[in-house]
């Protein structure tokens, strides 16, 4: 193992590139798939260090091996690089130079930190038994996701393990939290269109509403949540657009809504999902409508592995303390992580940042978002003492 306060002085020393990378970063969002620039500032960063083996998988992704002085097993950590389609509100003077952009969900405090890991594992690894396996991945916020298409590409090949972590605002800056089991949800995305029967509002009789029907439909999709499923088992069904109408006096044909659904265990799916549409048919049919039905699976939930998730709690405790630790419930967001879990043992953690003084406790996806920066010294410091405890133990 690390020693720790060698650890501690190695992180310090490249504090300020990582500060220095992150708020280049931020100031030069891209949006999901379209990273090239981001892809090549990590690449050139990689580069520089020397001696890690560097490929493009796909054009806006980047993976790094390194390779310690003696063969064993490899542990990947992945990092995100997408931003988000906000405009910033900060007004920092690294906010974001492109209107609309923003990283407004810490992905380019997560870039940052796996650099500082690869810069600091690059300078120990003929201490490091195996590979450490460098994920810069594309498009984590638009389905289908980057990591489906990285894990296609092969970047798992040969790969034991793989870890990351999220930047997390609504845990306390210091702070890491560890969920055993489920951590995220599937989510998806779900579209009903209610066909009427247009006609002049003052004479209903004649039509078959679509809003009364549609606004039915909305009601009840709850019911089937409270009522039909086992209320130990964590669902969300939210209709989140209903777009119907276009002026006071006509009652619309159709009716549009769109909605998401966030579950945990993903053997739930294909029953709600049946449950959903006999629900919609059977209000649609009792008042003379039709229908159209679409169901869009998201990314599978995010399970941790027990035996990667239990190497982590022990890589905190040592590095940090047991204080630092925070077990916490499963949260109803989604993640693609779960893409490389579905083919490897694997553990996503949560860093905190949420900090009022260092206004970094903005939820994710606000306009005003931020990190505290010496989250990035805690990540480093957690993943290279989890290399360590993976690959030298």
């Amino acid at each position: 193992m690390i020693n720790q306060e060698r650890l501690m002085a190695e992180v310090k020393k490249i504090r300020s590139e990582m500060i220095q990378w992150r708020r280049f970063l931020h100031q030069h969002p891209e949006l999901s798939f379209h990273e090239k620039e981001t892809a090549q500032f990590v690449y050139d960063t990689l580069h520089s260090f020397g001696g890690i083996q560097l490929s493009r998988p796909t054009e806006t992704s980047v993976v790094g091996r390194i390779m310690g002085n003696k063969p064993g097993k490899t542990l990947a950590i992945r990092a995100d690089m997408d931003a988000l389609p906000i405009d910033e509100k900060n007004t920092f003077d690294f906010k974001s130079v492109h209107d609309g952009v923003m990283h407004a969900c810490g992905h380019d405090g997560h870039t940052a930190m796996l650099l500082g890991t690869a810069k600091l594992l690059n300078s120990l690894k003929e201490e490091l038994a195996g590979e450490v396996r460098l994920i810069f991945q594309h498009a984590e916020e638009v389905f289908p996701g980057g990591a489906k298409e990285l894990v296609q590409a092969g970047v798992l090949e040969n790969v034991d393990w793989v870890i990351g972590a999220h930047l997390w605002s609504p845990l306390a800056s210091g702070k890491i939290g560890i969920v055993y089991g489920p951590m995220m949800a599937s989510p998806d995305v779900f579209h009903i269109t209610v066909e009427g029967k247009g006609g002049h509002g003052g004479m209903p009789q004649q039509t078959v509403d679509s809003i009364a029907i549609a606004s039915q439909v909305v009601t009840n999709l709850q019911h089937l949540v409270s009522r039909q499923m086992d209320p130990i088992d964590p669902v969300v069904v939210s209709v989140t657009k209903f777009i119907s109408g276009t002026t006071h006096n006509v009652i619309p044909g159709t009716a549009e809504l769109t909605g998401t659904v966030r579950l945990l265990d993903p053997h739930l799916r294909d029953t709600l999902i049946t449950r959903m549409e006999q629900l919609v048919k059977g209000i649609t049919a009792a008042h003379g409508a039709g229908y159209r039905f679409t169901y869009e699976k998201g990314y599978a939930p995010v399970i941790n592995h027990p035996d990667t998730t239990k190497v982590i709690e022990e890589t905190v405790k040592a590095t940090f303390g047991a204080d630092a630790i925070e077990m916490l419930p499963p949260t109803m967001g989604g993640e693609d992580f779960s893409a490389y879990q579905e083919k490897k043992p694997g553990t996503f953690i949560f860093i905190g940042i949420g900090n009022r003084e260092k206004e970094s406790h903005y939820p994710h996806h606000h306009e005003r978002f931020t990190i505290d920066e010496d989250a990035l010294e805690v990540g480093v410091k957690l993943f290279v003492a989890a290399a360590y405890r993976f690959l030298n133990t």
